[in-house]
């Protein structure tokens, strides 16, 4: 009896033990207490460094500080959008008389003056401003600028935060920046990429002959409404206003952003709050990069420098010896070899400004000073008449001369060739081969080449001596469309 006693107690306590065991394991009968659950790894993979976290901090500081110096502008404008799928305001065909936008805007004084794009104010008949607060003023157009795409508003506030502008000429390729602004309508949204590009030009988003395009282009995130935002760096300075996305079409971000240096953007809207517009000065040029064909043409060693095509009739450089065919080396002791950063550095200037420019002429560099003078808006870009030195000639006999290691086939002018080109002599381009060293310069059929070597062209004949005498080198040509303009192309000459 003894023994199945305990036989029976051990077989109780045994029964008891595994039903405990089961009940806790739990067929989920039984759930662990809240101060129980621990979920995920019980350290992070990585222990980030010092530097590490002081880099991630310069981000967060910079959105907390900036972001209320950043508003959010809406608008109510005329149809029509002139930068169609590049800016914010994607009109439609189909839509009323007017309606309504959005864009983004930044705090330039304490008593209500902002800064913004052009585009986002452009034929308003209204436009509101909300704060990072969430008030909101009714705004008035101070004064628009086109040309650089800028715009001035003022709201009647007081004792507002004002963005710190920096010096958009200390912007490095590669360098952190952040864009801040309010896009899709989501208000207050910051990203962050680098500087990709400086100096971008020749996009095409101010269809203006004067139109200044002398773009940062960032990696950083902007869609629509981004417009008139700020670029700013790590210490949180504003160095530029995002203004436009590179697109297909779908009118949203697919790699790159640019935005206006804000260098430019100050002393465009200084003009605009002093005056109301922009009093700028122009030297009256038109101009354009120096190719490498270009200066083996004009014995130059490299590369370097903007062309003087054209010297408008009653500009700042026609009051001067400035000549087409002179090199622009630099304005005011900076270098330039784009035609964007001599437009973006005269923007700057009002009319009046004394302006120093170094001339690569002949072989030789020589320094002129110009007094920059207004645009007359009612003026032409006609450009000043070269005297012909040999006089009108004769036709001579009519020819035609191919030549096969350039690409290109020239003939005599005829009568009613001169009288529609309004020249006296030249030879005009009959053909230019495909893939050719002339069409690589952009020569066509239809240009009159009216200069070679800074000699005038009397007929094919004398055209062919000047090309024989630079075989192996390059040689100047001056060609000119029927339209009277006219730009310089150097031609390299093979063997």
């Amino acid at each position: 009896m003894k023994v199945k006693g305990i036989l029976g107690a051990v077989a109780l306590v045994t029964v008891g033990i595994l039903f405990g065991a089961l009940l806790v394991s739990g067929f989920g009968l039984v759930r662990p207490g809240w101060a129980d659950i621990n979920l995920g790894a019980a350290n992070p993979p990585v222990n980030l460094d010092a530097d590490a976290t002081s880099f991630s901090k310069a981000f967060i500081e910079v959105a907390e500080k900036v972001t209320p110096t950043i508003v959010q502008i809406n608008v109510v404008a005329e149809r029509d959008n002139p930068h169609n799928d590049f800016f914010f305001f994607p009109f439609d065909d189909k839509l009323p008389k007017e309606q309504q936008g959005s864009g983004s805007g930044i705090i330039i004084s304490d008593d209500g003056y902002i800064l913004t794009n052009n585009h986002v104010v452009e034929k308003a008949t209204k436009v509101s401003v909300g704060l990072s607060d969430r008030r909101t003023f009714t705004a008035k157009v101070v004064g628009t600028d086109p040309l650089t795409d800028l715009a001035v508003i003022k709201i009647d506030a007081e004792n507002l935060t004002a963005a710190y502008l920096g010096d958009s000429d200390n912007l490095k390729v590669g360098q952190w920046v952040m864009a801040i602004g309010n896009p899709l309508s989501l208000s207050s949204t910051v990203t962050a990429g680098i500087v990709s590009a400086i100096g971008r030009g020749q996009l095409g988003l101010i269809r203006d002959t004067y139109g200044v395009e002398n773009f940062i282009q960032t990696d950083a995130v902007i869609n629509p409404g981004n417009s008139g935002g700020a670029m700013v760096d790590l210490s949180g300075a504003v160095v530029g206003i995002n203004s436009a996305i590179a697109t297909q079409g779908t009118g949203t971000y697919i790699g790159y952003g640019f935005a206006i240096p804000i260098n430019l953007a100050k002393n465009v809207a200084k003009e605009i709050i002093a005056y109301g517009k922009v009093n700028r000065g122009y030297i009256g040029v038109s101009i354009r990069e120096v190719n490498d064909a270009l200066a083996k043409s004009l014995g130059m060693d490299k590369p370097r420098g903007i062309i003087i095509d054209n010297v408008v009739a009653g500009g700042a450089a026609s009051e001067t010896d400035l000549t087409a065919g002179d090199i622009i080396l630099s304005i005011d002791g900076k270098e330039v070899n784009q035609p964007n950063e001599l437009q973006s550095y005269v923007a700057s200037k009002s009319a009046g400004t004394a302006i120093n420019l170094k001339i690569f002429r002949d072989g030789k560099e020589i320094d002129r000073k110009i007094t920059l003078k207004a645009r007359d808006e009612d003026s032409t870009t006609k450009p000043v008449m070269q005297k012909d030195e040999e006089g009108a000639k004769k036709d001579s006999k009519s020819s035609t001369v191919s030549f096969e290691s350039i690409g290109m086939t020239v003939k005599n002018l005829s009568e009613k060739d001169k009288e529609s080109f309004k020249v006296s002599t030249g030879i005009l381009i009959s053909k230019v081969e495909s893939f050719s060293k002339a069409e690589d310069q952009r020569l066509g059929s239809g240009l009159i080449i009216v200069e070679a070597d800074k000699k005038k062209v009397s007929d094919v004949s004398a055209f062919e001596k000047i090309v024989d005498s630079k075989k192996g080198k390059a040689v100047l040509l001056k060609v000119q469309d029927k339209d009277g303009n006219s730009r310089f192309v150097g031609l390299e000459i093979p063997e």
